[in-house]
Parts: structure tokens; sequence; C-alpha cells
């Protein structure tokens, strides 16, 4: 048969030798024209097309497929024509009924089609017994997935309880009468069991919305069932979540069975995967004070895990009130608590209010200026990401930490560290704790070029003096914010207490104490120069329309401690003239204004700019 044949070769390059034996071959070959029988044909096509050629002359080059010549193709295309004939006579009666012949001839990967080699087009079957097929194997997979989950334990309680759960979940579709029968039927199923369900992804949401539905005395009763449990609970990927909507949904006893499970394994938590989380939701919101002093205290050693504690009066956290009480214990203290600030900080959980409740431990006992204080400060900074220094801004204890390290280091310090937060002043500014990282900045920096380029272009939305009216629009909304405005007005009110919080006092109070021995630059000429940056585009944006911002208190509150705060000049003059323009105009339209200015705030502001000052009560001037 002149079809494919596959030749074993040493080399993938014929030897030149061969192929001019071939070109001589071709040429001398006599032309054939034979008729092949129906017979012959049938036991060529059974037989396997490729077998290794025994004649090297006619083998092809590397890829050992020989080619037919052009007497080959002219009796292969002869065997074809026979086939089309004797499929035409007979062989249509041997097929069945179902198969259909296709039309087009099948093209091997050398585009020669099946005809051309002599070779009869395959028959397929139909996809329809494929499709059943795969439909019977599907069903019996099903079958045997549903065998399975019946032999489980408690399977038959696990699946009516889902049932039950698949209609409470929607809230808005169940009637209130009907989610009671429901909660009672469920409830009904859990009793008893309730460790059974807890420790499975599809059966613990049956227990979560076991609890939020139920009564007190329902969640109490889970709660109870669990006793002793919490701990491993909180380690399960699916079960902490369980332990949280105890904490949210249970009371005081749910609490006081939780909380004190975790007891002696705290340093061991807050290095899980899973359980550190929970345990700090637990440490944030839920843990009373003495509850919180028991869970930071392990992290002063394990000592402090095994031992409790035994003093007379409450549990303190206060590492500076224990190292006072045993000051040998000091050293090894303090390293207990850097490894477990250093491990946690390596491994990117920077997160937790636990750890930056540590870490301000830590700082408010290290000695300025030593060893301690410069591998801490380096610790902050060695973040690359900068997540370290932006999660601590956004929680009470870390923004004092940051604050704390803006004061004790050094110009380079301060640079790095305010460099990090690009991009986040905004944010900070309506933050309660973040805003105090800005005041701290404005105190402790003394590079007031740097300062001004790097925190107001944030705050206002651009670096130039003229404002637009988006721009305006969210100075506005910053200003009558009560955290947002406190960096607007800080440069110009100084530490009054009608605009800061007793938590900023109290900051500001340490930070001045430590910056007469680490800033260099007087803090009225860093006052004086910061407001010469900030007070243009402000006073610009009260000259242009001064009654939005007379509609509030706070508004009013930020347009007379601008105007009186501001240094003199020209921009300051035009400010106050558009606010006695405002108030003495008759021909005003708007109602809002009118009756903004009939407001208590705008006449206490019109009085104080009036007068050119705030009424002080020792000098009753």
């Amino acid at each position: 048969m002149a079809g494919l044949k596959r030749k074993v070769q040493e080399s993938s390059v014929p030897h030149k030798s061969n192929i001019r034996k071939k070109k001589q071959k071709q040429e001398t070959k006599p032309t054939l024209k034979t008729k092949v029988s129906a017979t012959n044909l049938e036991t060529e096509t059974d037989s396997d097309p490729i077998v290794e050629s025994e004649t090297p002359e006619f083998s092809g080059e590397d890829d050992g497929v020989s080619w037919p010549s052009e007497d080959d193709v002219e009796l292969n295309s002869n065997q074809a024509r026979f086939n089309e004939e004797e499929d035409e006579a007979g062989f249509q009666d041997q097929e069945p009924a179902n198969v259909t012949r296709p039309k087009s001839s099948t093209t091997d990967p050398k585009g020669l089609s099946s005809k051309t080699c002599g070779l009869r087009t395959p028959h397929f079957d139909s996809t329809d017994s494929i499709q059943a097929s795969s439909k019977e194997s599907h069903a019996k997979q099903k079958a045997l997935a549903q065998e399975r989950r019946a032999s489980k334990p408690n399977a038959d309680p696990i699946a009516r309880s889902k049932k039950l759960w698949e209609r409470l979940r929607r809230k808005s579709h169940v009637p209130l009468a009907e989610r009671k029968k429901l909660v009672a039927e469920l409830f009904d199923i859990v009793t008893g069991h309730v460790k059974d369900f807890v420790l499975k992804h599809d059966s613990v949401r049956v227990i979560q919305t076991a609890i939020k539905y139920a009564n007190l005395d329902q969640r109490r009763m889970i709660a109870r069932e669990l006793k002793g449990e919490y701990r491993g609970l909180a380690e399960s990927r699916y079960a902490k979540f369980l332990v949280g909507k105890l904490l949210v949904h249970g009371d005081k006893e749910a609490r006081d069975l939780i909380v004190p499970e975790f007891y002696g394994h705290v340093r061991r938590m807050i290095k899980h995967p899973e359980a550190s989380w929970i345990l700090d939701d637990i440490y944030r919101g839920a843990a009373t004070t003495e509850q919180k002093a028991i869970l930071l205290r392990e992290w002063y050693g394990a000592e402090f895990s095994i031992f409790k504690h035994e003093g007379k009066g409450p549990v303190s956290a206060d590492l500076k009130s224990i190292l006072l009480e045993h000051p040998e214990k000091r050293k090894p203290v303090m390293h207990a608590l850097h490894e477990m600030i250093n491990l946690l900080v390596q491994k990117k959980t920077t997160g937790f209010t636990m750890l930056h409740d540590a870490m301000l431990q830590y700082l408010l006992n290290v000695t300025p200026g030593s060893t301690e204080m410069t591998d801490f400060i380096e610790l902050l900074k060695g973040d690359e990401e900068g997540d370290l220094l932006k999660n601590l801004a956004f929680t009470k204890p870390g923004a004092r930490v940051v604050c704390l390290a803006l004061a004790y280091g050094n110009a380079k310090d301060r640079k790095q560290i305010l460099r990090v937060y690009k991009n986040t002043f905004s944010a900070m500014a309506y933050d309660a704790n973040g805003h105090q990282v800005i005041l701290a900045a404005y105190d402790v920096i003394d590079d007031t070029v740097l300062l001004p380029k790097t925190i107001f272009p944030e705050l206002l939305g651009t670096s130039s003096v003229d404002l637009d009216d988006n721009q305006r629009q969210a100075l506005l909304a910053a200003v009558t914010d009560l955290n947002a405005r406190i960096p607007f007005l800080y440069l110009f009110a100084g530490k009054a207490k009608a605009i800061l919080p007793t938590e900023d006092l109290d900051m500001l109070s340490t930070i001045h104490a430590i910056r007469t021995s680490t800033s260099k630059k007087d803090p009225a000429a860093r006052r004086r120069e910061l407001l010469a940056h900030l007070s243009p585009p402000l006073l610009r944006c009260i000259a242009a329309d001064p009654a939005p911002f007379i509609r509030s208190s706070f508004g009013c509150q930020f347009v007379t401690e601008v105007l009186l705060g501001a240094p003199a000049g020209e921009l300051r003059t035009e400010a106050l003239q558009s606010i006695i323009a405002l108030v003495t105009t008759t021909e005003n339209t708007d109602d809002n204004v009118t009756e903004a200015l009939d407001a208590p705030s705008a006449g206490k502001m019109l009085k104080t700019l009036v007068q050119g000052g705030r009424f002080n009560t020792k000098t009753q001037k």
C-alpha cells in the first residue's frame, strides 16, 4: 500500500546518497494503473497505516515520514474512486441507520485528505449517547455524595436545621410569627448538640442564625453548652465568627464565660492566623478594663501567663508601675515585650489594638536617647510598605506612639515618618485619633518649608491659593466636622479648650515638654511661618463667599478664629469687608442666610469680630 511509512533513523538529517538514490528511483519508476479489489482494500485499511519502512531510499527527512510520489497519488486517487463506487453500490446497507456519513473529507496534519491517501473516512457516533452517559455519571456521583453525607454523624439533624436556616436567613420574607415558630423548631434540634454543629462551615451558620433571632435565655443556653470550647472555637476558621456573635448579641454572663478561657494563652493566640483577630476584637470592644489588663500583662513574659495577679488592688497593665514594684524584672520584661512586638511587625499583622497598646507601654518605659529608643524608632521606620505607621495613626494608643516617636526622633526620622503618610493626611484629619499626628507634626518639625508642601495641599485639595467650587465645598465639609476642623484651627487658635478635646490637650502638653530638648526652632516662629502658608487660601475662600460658613455654629467659629489669628494684610481686610457686606445688605433674598444671621452663633461671631478678640474673664475686657 502506498500509505505513510515511518522509519527509525539514526540521524535527523538524511544522507546525500539516499536523496540522490530516491530521485533516480522516482525517474525510472514505471507508471502503475491497477485496480485494487475491495478485499485487498479492507485488508490494507484495517492494518496500521504507519509501519517501519524497510527501504531507506523512500524515507522522508528528519520527521521519519515518507511522502507519496506522483504515481502513488495517482494510485490513491483510483482507490478513492473505487471506494466511492463501492459505497454507492453496497456498503451503504452495512452502516447503521443512526450514523450519518460526514460530508467533507478528513484532513491529516500534513494537509492530505483521507481520500487522497486512500483511507476510508471513519464514522462517529451521535452526541446524544455521550450526553446521556454524562448525565448518568453525574447522577451516580450525586447519589454517592448524598450517601456519604447521610453516613456521617448527625446527618439528619444538620440537614433539617439547614432547611430551617434557608428560610430564616431571608429576614424580609419571613413574618414575625413564622420566624418565632422556626426559631423554636430550630432550638429543638440543636439543643444538646451545639458542639456537633459549630465546627463545620455550613452547620455553624445555623447556630449563628439561632443566636441572632434567639431570646436572652436561649443565648445563655448556647453559651453555657459551649463552655470550655471557646479557645478551640477561636482558632477555627469558621467557628471564630460564632464567638464574635455571642459577644455581640450576648450579655455579661456570656462575656464572662468566654474571655477567661483565653487567659494564659494570649502569647500563642496572638500569633495564630485565625484566633488573633477574634482575640483583638474581644480586647478592643468586649472585654472590661480588668480583663484587658490581664490579657495585656501576658505580653510581658511567660511569668505573667502562668501566675495570676496577687496584689491587693485591681489588676493593672501599666508597665511603669510593675517595674517600680519589681525593678529586677525590667530587663527580661522589656526583652520579652520587644520580641513579641517585633514578631508581629515582621509578620505584617500590625492592625491589632493590643499590639499598639503593647508598643505604647514599651515606648513609655525606654530611656530617651538610649539604644532601646533608637532601635524602636528604627522598627517603626523599617516597614517598607508603611502599614505599621498608618495603622498606628488610627487607634488611640497607636496615635500616641507616633506622636512620641516624632517628638523623640531627630530631623531625619521625622521626615521619614512624615513621608509615609503621603496621600493619607485627609483621612487622618477626619479621624478622632489621626488628627493628633498632624498636630504633633506642626509642633515638632522644624522644616517649615517641607511641612506645608506635604500636609496643606492634601487638607485643602490643592497647592494653589485660589480654590475652585469643589475645593470650597470640601473645605466647608472639613471645617464643619468635629475632628477635621482641628488641623485648620489649631494654628490660629492654639490650645483653645473650645476647639481641642482633653486627649489632644494632654498629648500636646507631653509633646511640648519633650520638644524643648529635641527641636531647635522657636515655637512662635514656627507657628508664624506655617500660618503664612495656610492663611491665604482660607482668607480668599471667606472673602469670595462667607454665607455658607455662617449657616452653622462650627462655620462661625472657623470664620472667627481665622480672622483673629491670621496675619494682618490685604487678604484679611477683604475677608472682613465681605462679612460686613453680608450683614449690612438689605436686599438679601436668601432666607437661609437671614435665619443664620439671627442665630446665636452668628451673633457671637459678630460680637467677637467687632471687639477685636474674645472676652477675657480675668481682665474683664
